[in-house]
């Protein structure tokens, strides 16, 4: 990915820079991935990739109903 844009941010320098360091990238490697997590600034073919790894997995899937009956607690659960 080319970068077409420079910005000037105020944050936690020192803090972000230990945190780079003990993960071994870049601090601007950790901002941008940072941002990516928060903002979903992921390529579409990524984006992808992932879905194709969760369509992989074989995992127990309960109907809707199931699922929302073990998900939500009857209201009378929640009562002393």
């Amino acid at each position: 990915m080319e970068y077409s844009k420079k910005t000037t941010i105020l944050f936690r320098h020192e803090r972000l820079v230990q945190l780079a360091a003990q993960k071994g990238v870049s601090l601007g490697y950790l901002v941008r991935s940072a941002c990516e997590m928060q903002y979903g600034l992921v390529a579409a073919e990524e984006r992808l990739e992932a879905v194709r790894g969760l369509a992989r997995l074989s995992l127990p899937v309960a109907g809707t109903r199931t699922m929302k009956d073990q998900s939500v607690p009857d209201p009378s659960d929640l009562l002393p």
